[in-house]
């Protein structure tokens, strides 16, 4: 398997680095935060996601989409985390139209098109607890004349207060599904919650709420689950990049004794760890996309290598740079907090570091 991109990849890399650098850099989240914004992420970028293409990339062509892959939103998903540019890109783009994409109903049909069109977006109601995959879904879904009936409660709902319909993972008789459910829907109920990182999470409870829109089984779930996974291990790929970039040029340009800091020792030995663990952390997410992209049986365990080997790696990355950067790191004038507070998020979303290597060492029978 190579481990390069093709040119019409590069081609995207340049493009989605010129687009995210230029219309959202790390100051446009700064004046999110700020101005406390109530989405966390501007409807306007959404738009412009849509104009360049971006929130097509996984919808089947006969939805108007691209008809492309994980190797290409992972493309899009690294620049994002460089950047720390919000958006509800892996919520609707990447796991909304994961799932959306296996339907053969009116669902499908309805939202594939405004996804595309950037006309939409999608809330993930997955979790139930304090952390992913701790406990079983219990929040039921009942037959209910020509629908369902959903009662329970999700945790931590990514762009809840901003989606115009929820997935919501549900335990029915015949195993766990996947469900649309219009947010406007009566019987929906949310506490949004600010987080560290400047975007918003939400507890939402389902009271007997109705839907005629039942998605996928659990091997939409499956699916929809490992894109998610690879999805946020590019992002932490693409902030571990950020905040290396970022380090390196402090390393270059703070002075001490007369001579840059870069030249001691001592420092360039960390830099040169960091280095190798993002080689790394890199290649595990490419290959674990093209698995994935392939449907390879080998894709499973690529997944569970891909966030884990992420997640590490984005941590000693931030927790380097704070370091390096010494007391100004710790404040929040220099833009090297906020990679951080964003790579806690992010290691959380899906699955931590922890729950993957446990996983991948059940598959491998230890």
């Amino acid at each position: 398997m190579t481990m390069l991109l093709n040119d019409d990849q590069e081609m995207l890399r340049d493009n989605a680095a010129r687009f995210m650098a230029e219309a959202a850099p790390v100051s446009h989240l700064r004046a999110l935060r700020d101005d406390q914004n109530p989405d966390g992420f501007s409807r306007e970028l959404w738009a412009g996601f849509a104009e360049m293409g971006f929130t097509a990339m996984l919808v089947p062509e006969d939805h108007g989409g691209l008809g492309l892959g994980l190797a290409e939103a992972g493309i899009i998903l690294r620049e994002i985390g460089r950047n720390l540019t919000p958006s509800p890109f892996m919520t609707t783009a990447l796991g909304g139209v994961m799932a959306l994409r296996t339907d053969k109903g009116e669902a499908a049909e309805q939202w594939l098109p405004k996804i595309a069109e950037g006309k939409a977006v999608l809330a993930l109601a997955l979790d139930e607890g304090a952390k992913h995959g701790a406990t079983p879904t219990k929040l039921r879904a009942e037959p209910s004349g020509n629908g369902w009936k959903l009662s329970g409660q999700k945790d931590f709902v990514l762009h809840a207060q901003s989606a115009d319909a929820y997935l919501v993972l549900a335990r029915t008789d015949e195993g766990e599904r996947l469900f649309l459910v219009d947010a406007k829907a009566d019987g929906i109920e949310r506490q949004t919650t600010p987080q560290v990182d400047a975007g918003y999470s939400s507890r939402v409870t389902f009271s007997d709420v109705t839907t005629e829109h039942p998605v996928g089984g659990e091997d939409t779930v499956k699916q929809m689950m490992a894109g998610l996974r690879v999805g946020a291990a590019a992002e932490m790929t693409g902030l571990a990049e950020g905040a290396a970039a970022m380090t390196t040029a402090y390393l270059s340009d703070r002075k001490q004794f007369g001579v840059p800091i870069g030249s001691f020792q001592a420092l360039q030995h960390r830099a040169a760890h960091l280095y190798c663990e993002l080689e790394v952390a890199s290649a595990a997410t490419l290959r674990a996309e093209r698995l994935a992209d392939s449907e390879s049986p080998e894709a499973e365990e690529a997944v569970h290598v891909a966030k884990a080997t992420a997640g590490w790696t984005s941590r000693l990355a931030v927790q380097e740079a704070v370091q390096m950067h010494g007391g100004i790191g710790m404040t929040d004038e220099h833009d090297i907090g906020l990679f951080m507070k964003r790579q806690r998020v992010l290691e959380e979303l899906w699955g931590d570091s922890n729950y993957h290597a446990e996983q991948y060492a059940r598959l491998k029978g230890y």
